[in-house]
């Protein structure tokens, strides 16, 4: 697994060994940076000698590809753009070449900036042109079509909203400022539903698992919502008295990267294919700040 340092890749990799399976997580950094002692390589998928060398001696069965450039204004800055090409872009084609020469099973995370954000109709995962308004959209859409052009068995999973407890993510912004400010301004016209990275973790693992290959779209089930809206739960739900001032993304105004306004993401292929889908997001909130109020409300 690509990415192990990273938010999601630090609750995949032990839902993996914790269904038998003979799981190494892999990373730029020289070690792991998990809270307990796992499998862990180095292995920076900017250097083509490195990840070669990595493949042909681990020889997986199945690879899953969480390793990215996420920062999604920085990647806008001229300075940043080769780096976010060469992780999101290069870097997964050179991944995607090796699986298909290994005859191993590759699962590639995107995302939904890899659409427009036009209409208000769920986005499906065939069937529908993906046309990124910025660069990191730009970027992995340019890694999905390695995979699928170049590892036979391959998963794209595009998801949207990540949530959890490793890293930064929206739930801990808000909860972070909720205790902070009287009141936060958050857009209101951006809508789509999160995903909790407990929960996703759980599916990545089913679809490995499986032979279904194509492409999917997970997030957590429930009512879309605005960012705005969102931010208002977390506020109730944690018992924080801040306020939430909506505002359009136009009058946010602090955004270097343009951003979809439709996110929402149409997940019944799951089902479809038999997957479970992901819970409702309120159940996925709520467990959240139960682990977060364990934790003493800290990062």
């Amino acid at each position: 697994m690509t990415g192990a340092n990273g938010q999601l890749g630090q609750d995949l990799l032990p839902q993996l060994l914790d269904r038998g399976h003979e799981a190494v997580g892999s990373g730029s950094a020289p070690f792991w940076r998990g809270a307990e002692e796992q499998p862990y390589v180095r292995m920076d998928l900017t250097d083509s000698a490195q990840t070669a060398a990595v493949l042909a001696r681990l020889r997986p069965e199945a690879v899953i590809h969480c390793a990215a450039w996420t920062a999604v204004d920085a990647a806008e800055a001229p300075e940043n753009r080769s780096r976010v090409w060469a992780i999101n872009a290069e870097g997964t084609e050179r991944l995607a070449r090796a699986c298909g020469e290994l005859g191993c099973k590759l699962l590639y995370l995107s995302t939904d900036y890899v659409f427009d954000g036009q209409g208000t109709e769920p986005w499906r995962p065939d069937g529908q042109e993906p046309r990124p308004l910025n660069e990191y959209g730009r970027s992995k859409l340019a890694g999905e079509r390695a995979v699928l052009a170049l590892a036979e068995k391959s998963f794209v999973v595009r998801i949207s909203g990540l949530f959890g407890p490793h890293g930064r993510n929206f739930v801990k912004t808000m909860l972070r400022l909720g205790r902070e400010r009287e009141s936060v301004r958050v857009v209101d016209d951006q809508i789509g539903r999160p995903t909790y990275i407990r929960d996703l973790a759980r599916l990545l693992a089913d679809l490995i698992e499986s032979e279904a290959y194509g492409i999917y779209h997970a997030s957590n089930e429930g009512p879309y919502l605005s960012w705005a809206a969102f931010a208002g739960e977390i506020f109730r739900r944690a018992g924080l008295p801040a306020r939430v001032i909506p505002v359009s993304t136009a009058e946010y105004g602090l955004s270097a990267a343009v951003r979809p306004l439709n996110s929402r993401l149409d997940t019944g292929k799951l089902t479809e294919k038999g997957f479970a889908p992901l819970p409702p997001w309120q159940d996925a909130l709520e467990r959240f700040l139960k682990e977060w109020r364990e934790s003493d409300g800290t990062d």
